[in-house]
């Protein structure tokens, strides 16, 4: 069965969507999958504006292209991240505020609850995005990580994501994490220990990216397998 084939614009965010649009269309996509960043999708304006959603619809409409998620992966990474200053690069100035690294935290995950909110206004089904990782620096194991230490990981995990999940749920949006180095999930186990945090939430799937797995060796067909169900958006 035919899908349609859409290009994620996080890497092409240095372009205005005025221009990204056309030059999409020309390169044979169907539409796109808008970041959260650059003039591409703007969470803030799309809640307050009484027009902001239509604009951006009849601009892709112009061009003959469809939207069927939005991403905000910059936002996700920053609300289970062990906050620094490099994290001021990817953050809106109002998410990264002061910069106090539990602050930012918060502040991370409430616009991730806007996310949802603004994908339902916008008409979009998907978020696709990051979580950050509080124990991703641990993964090679020296000094020694216990099995606790990961736990402890998870468990956060669990504790900022399920509210997050349930404004989702109350929106009904799904979250799709794309699994990726330095997020909760970079594996098939890590996949399946975070589904297990958040109590395997029905608003919890994954955005499939074989490229990322495959770097790390990982089995992507038996990803796909595994977690077919869970697969809401992929990336290729």
């Amino acid at each position: 069965m035919a899908r349609p084939v859409t290009l994620f614009t996080g890497q092409w965010a240095d372009l205005p969507l005025a221009e990204l649009a056309p030059l999409a269309k020309t390169m044979g996509y169907d539409g796109l999958e808008l970041a959260c960043w650059g003039d591409h999708f703007n969470v803030q304006e799309a809640l307050a504006s009484a027009t902001y959603v239509q604009d951006k619809h009849a601009l892709l409409a112009s061009h003959g292209l469809q939207c069927l998620a939005i991403g905000n992966h910059l936002v996700g990474q920053a609300v289970c991240d062990l906050i620094d200053e490099r994290h001021q690069s990817i953050l809106p100035a109002h998410v990264w505020g002061d910069g106090e690294p539990e602050g930012v935290r918060q502040r991370a995950a409430a616009e991730l609850q806007d996310t949802a909110r603004a994908a339902r206004k916008f008409g979009v089904k998907t978020v696709t995005g990051f979580t950050g990782s509080s124990i991703w620096h641990s993964i090679y194991a020296f000094p020694p990580t216990s099995q606790a230490y990961w736990d402890k990981g998870f468990a956060d995990f669990g504790a900022r994501f399920t509210p997050i999940l349930d404004v989702f749920d109350q929106v009904d949006v799904n979250f799709a994490l794309e699994v990726h180095p330095t997020e909760i999930a970079f594996d098939i186990a890590t996949s399946e220990r975070a589904l297990a945090a958040v109590q395997q939430h029905r608003r919890f799937g994954f955005n499939f990216d074989p490229s990322h797995l495959a770097y790390q060796g990982v089995d992507y067909i038996r990803f796909i397998r595994t977690f077919g169900p869970r697969i809401f958006n992929a990336h290729m």
